[in-house]
C-alpha cells in the first residue's frame, strides 16, 4: 500500500495577494514558496502544516470547480483567541461570530477570508490542549 507522504489544502483565490496578506497578518503564517499562480504557507512555529493558495484561474483548475466551496470551513487551532479577534479588528476582517465559549469546552470566533471562506478560530479548554 502506498503511503501518504505529505497532505495539505489548497484554497482556490482569485485574489492571490490579499488571501496571502489575510493569513499572514491574521495567523502570523510565513510564506515558505511562492510563485505568480500558487502560494504555500506555513505557521511560523509549525511548518510540517501547509496551506496552499492557488489562482483559481490557473489552468491546473477545472472550469467548473474554480467557485468557492460551501459546506465547509476551516479550523485553526491556537492559543488565544482573543489575540486572533483583535488582530481580525484591525485589519477590518469581516468578524462573523466574535469570541465565545462554547458548550463543548473551547472558545471560538467566526472570520471571513477575501474569498468567503469561513475560518474558525479556536482554542482548546486548558484540559485537553495538545503540544
Amino acid at each position: 500500500m502506498t503511503t501518504i507522504d505529505r497532505f495539505f489544502t489548497n484554497l482556490m483565490t482569485s485574489r492571490l495577494p490579499a488571501t496571502q496578506e489575510f493569513y499572514a497578518s491574521l495567523l502570523d503564517m510565513v510564506t515558505c514558496f511562492e510563485s505568480d499562480w500558487f502560494v504555500i504557507m506555513t505557521p511560523r512555529d509549525r511548518p510540517q502544516f501547509e496551506l496552499g493558495l492557488i489562482d483559481s484561474g490557473s489552468e491546473l483548475i477545472p472550469a467548473n470547480y474554480c467557485d468557492t466551496p460551501r459546506g465547509s470551513y476551516f479550523t485553526f487551532v491556537v492559543e488565544d483567541v482573543s489575540e486572533i479577534y483583535d488582530r481580525a479588528k484591525s485589519n477590518g476582517y469581516k468578524v462573523i461570530q466574535p469570541p465565545r465559549d462554547e458548550a463543548y469546552g473551547q472558545r471560538r470566533m467566526l472570520v471571513e477570508d477575501p474569498n468567503g471562506y469561513l475560518v474558525d478560530v479556536s482554542a482548546p479548554a486548558a484540559s485537553v490542549r495538545m503540544a
